[in-house]
């Protein structure tokens, strides 16, 4: 009872209300209000899992995973089991729901990084087959199509005889006895034809008077010559009912048969549309996934920037004030952490916070807070927050404290013990306390208040000493600055507070640790205009001894103040030394074009004074062979020629690139297209390899591929036959792909797509049209490696471009 007093007291059904809003069907918004609580580790870590891979899962695709015509049809699998006829509209969800599980699970199936997912939907059975026969037999509007069988076909048809002939008396009737007729037009009135007829006029046309208008003018009538008509009508329309309850009779025993496999597949999506919900709430309210810690391996709780998610969603969805986060780090040894400080300080709220996060965590949410997240998993949370009291059990705010206090000490006791007797355990180094059993987080609010200050300080220290032995942990906020000394007494305990601005007299709501709050009860009265002779006589009663320590915990607050100034003041340093780093950084890239473009006209330079200088020499040889030059000149003119060109030439051209060959799991450039792309299968024998590029897969040549540096990719080169090894086959006789001799394999396993080949070269007595795809290509090479060893089968090739390219593969049978 305490811990679904606990979940009202920490607001938990608001929280799964808002969680609810995220889900994309009736039943997961149904399975988040009703969120459960597991009961072991084991399954809180299941839960996160399937979180995290729907976190995952939903990261890659756009805009996310689909829930679409899944609908909750459990009433009628329970009506279907207990022999009922469901109509066209239940039937028609049934088929909805088995197509929308169906996607989801080739979603997943296609995913190979999900165990969990996968694991989940491992056993999912969708029916096809029945799918496929609900949507035969009930079309989009419900209705028993005719198609649902050849009686209701022959009975519709007659029905549309019938109707017609009836149609084509009455309108007969209306153009003979136009005058009597109030409006030239065949109506009806139950399943029965009429005409208007004039009410003063009404013996013009004798027949069944079916209908009379509001005014009583119109008379709606059912003529003697169509009555007989009329009455063949009716019983071929009950034939037709008939005939559609027997098939929807039929439908509804196929689905009975199936319903344990039905309530499972809806099970299993309901989970997939409660983990989405989680994934997706944990990405709205910015949570990270939580890391459950074992405190007796020495780790410690790990809360940083902790947000209540209720504040969370306020501020967002009704612009409430911005959340004031939290930081809870707390030592393995700690079991009690006392908070003190002002009224309106923050001080439940970070009850309530940490609360919900251990609640948060268990569920498989992630947590508001930043990476990374380490909680311990506790099996039970115990709160005592608020006010109790009650009027009519004539309860004081204490009474109802006590009681409640009471609850919590009695659910400790159900089934925790402590691993050594007390006696033994106050003995023991402070360092070796053992750990209890239970795994409890105790949150208390105002512990001890309500009564005589003194008294009330005495149980509020014995039951925090009695909860440091018998639970993992416990949260008190208090008044009383006795249980401040407690942390001095044994190591156990420590000390918070809550930040108290002193120049505007309100809170801070930041979490001081290691502090403990100091009372600022007669500072806020002077300032608030409380006589200056009542202040200085309040202080003559607290005592010297209260002055001092709340000097001492000013002083602390005064050096935490620094503390904090000098790490922000290096926060800074940081931040500026990693805008210098990015600032250097560029200008070394900078320096490095510049160096380049340099180069580059360096070049080019050289090149201009190489033509100069050889303009220049072909001048002087026009001129010596203008002239009578001698030999020598000549050839001091070619060797000063010489040396310019050897000091100018510019250096060698770099070697062309190795061309590359692309591999599994690289990334390459498709020029073509402009984009990047993922390696999923490398190049076959006709050069051909599947990449991925975002959601789309598709099969490109390797001479249109390169790498990210720009090697452009190795052409394959196929492998020569062994003239001596390989019998050239007999060119095959010219053939025409039919229906009779293709068979599709798309979607089949290699297994089941083996013995469907095996039955089909069996059969052939040609070549033979096997469409397997492109895909990840493992069916193909799967086919291609049956084919080979297949003593029926000459040989094999991929088909022309025109007919399906290298996903069709033409066997050859001889």
């Amino acid at each position: 009872m305490i811990q679904s007093e606990t979940l009202e007291l920490l607001e938990w059904p608001r929280l799964c209300q808002h969680l609810s809003t995220f889900a994309a069907t009736k039943l997961g918004a149904i399975a988040a209000r009703q969120l459960k609580i597991p009961e072991s580790q084991a399954e809180s870590e299941q839960l996160l899992a399937q979180t995290k891979e729907v976190y995952q899962l939903e990261s890659r695709l756009t805009p996310g995973l689909s829930f679409e015509g899944i609908q909750d049809i459990g009433d009628s699998l329970e009506r279907a089991e207990r022999s009922g006829i469901l109509t066209g509209d239940e039937l028609l969800a049934i088929a909805t729901t088995l197509a929308g599980a169906r996607n989801l699970r080739r979603v997943i199936d296609n995913q190979e990084d999900l165990p969990i997912l996968n694991e989940l939907v491992a056993d999912l059975r969708t029916y096809p087959e029945l799918e496929q026969e609900i949507h035969r037999c009930i079309d989009e509007r419900a209705q028993v199509t005719d198609r649902a069988s050849q009686k209701l076909g022959e009975i519709r048809l007659d029905l549309r005889r019938l109707r017609s002939q009836i149609t084509q008396k009455l309108q007969n009737i209306i153009q003979a006895k136009s005058g009597a007729v109030q409006e030239q037009l065949i109506t009806q009135r139950g399943d029965r034809f009429v005409i208007p007829v004039k009410a003063p006029q009404k013996d013009a046309i004798p027949g069944i008077v079916h209908d009379t208008s509001t005014s009583g003018a119109t008379l709606y009538v059912e003529p003697h010559s169509v009555v007989p008509i009329g009455n063949q009508l009716r019983q071929v329309i009950r034939k037709e009912q008939t005939e559609e309850e027997a098939i929807r009779r039929a439908l509804t025993e196929q689905v009975a048969a199936v319903k344990p496999d039905l309530e499972r597949l809806l099970a299993i999506a309901t989970s997939l549309d409660l983990a989405t919900a989680k994934s997706r709430y944990s990405f709205w309210i910015g949570a990270n996934p939580p890391r459950f810690i074992q405190r007796q391996d020495q780790e410690i709780i790990n809360l940083r920037h902790l947000r209540h998610p209720l504040l969370v969603w306020q501020q967002q969805h009704e612009q409430g004030q911005p959340v004031v986060p939290v930081d809870l780090f707390i030592s393995p040894q700690i079991r009690v952490v006392t908070i003190t400080g002002p009224n309106t300080g923050g001080k439940t709220v970070t009850l309530k916070t940490l609360g919900l996060a251990a609640l948060m965590a268990k569920v498989g949410l992630f947590v508001p807070a930043r990476e990374p997240v380490e909680i311990p998993w506790f099996d039970k949370v115990l709160a005592d927050i608020g006010d109790e009291q009650s009027l009519q059990q004539s309860l004081s705010t204490f009474s109802g404290h006590i009681r409640r206090i009471s609850r919590i000490l009695e659910a400790l006791g159900d089934n925790s013990s402590v691993t050594g007797n007390e006696e033994d355990s106050e003995q023991l180094p402070i360092t070796h306390y053992p750990l209890p059993i239970t795994k409890s987080l105790v949150l208390l609010d105002e512990v001890g208040a309500g009564t005589d200050p003194v008294e009330g300080s005495a149980l509020a220290i014995a039951l925090l000493q009695y909860l440091a032995n018998h639970a993992q942990l416990t949260i008190a906020t208090t008044h009383f600055g006795e249980l401040k000394a407690l942390k001095y007494e044994n190591e156990r305990f420590e000390n918070a507070s809550v930040e108290f601005d002193e120049s505007t007299l309100s809170p801070t709501y930041r979490l001081l640790w290691g502090i403990p709050g100091r009372s600022n009860a007669l500072t806020i009265a002077l300032r608030l205009g409380l006589k200056p002779e009542v202040i200085e006589q309040a202080k003559t009663q607290v005592g010297e001894a209260t002055d001092e320590v709340n000097l001492v915990i000013a002083g602390l607050e005064a050096q935490r103040r620094r503390q904090e100034t000098k790490a922000a003041e290096a926060q800074d340093l940081l931040r500026q030394a990693e805008i210098l780093y990015k600032e250097v950084s560029a200008k070394a890239a900078d320096l490095q074009e510049r160096e380049k473009a340099l180069r580059v006209s360096q070049e080019v330079a050289v090149q201009q004074a190489i033509a100069s200088a050889k303009s220049e020499i072909a001048q002087v040889i026009r001129r010596l062979q203008q002239g009578t030059p001698t030999a020598q000149e000549a050839q001091q003119a070619t060797n000063a020629l010489n040396q310019i060109a050897q000091k100018s030439q510019p250096a060698p051209p770099p070697k062309a690139k190795i061309a590359f060959m692309p591999k599994v799991g690289d990334r390459i450039r498709i020029p073509k297209l402009g984009q990047t792309a993922e390696v999923l299968t490398a190049p076959d024998e006709d050069g051909e390899l599947t990449v991925r590029f975002g959601i789309m897969k598709m099969m490109v040549q390797l001479a249109d591929v390169e790498s990210l540096d720009g090697q452009k990719a190795e052409p394959v080169v196929k492998p020569k036959p062994a003239p001596a090894a390989v019998i050239a086959p007999p060119p095959p006789a010219p053939a025409i792909r039919t229906s009779q001799n293709t068979i599709d394999l798309r979607g089949k396993r290699v297994a089941d797509a083996e013995y469907m080949l095996d039955k089909a070269i069996s059969e052939a007595a040609g070549p033979v049209w096997i469409i397997h795809g492109y895909g990840t290509g493992k069916l193909r090479q799967g086919v291609h490696a049956f084919l080979q060893q297949h003593p029926r089968v000459n040989h094999y090739e991929a088909a022309e471009r025109t007919d399906g390219g290298s996903g069709v593969t033409i066997a050859y049978v001889q």
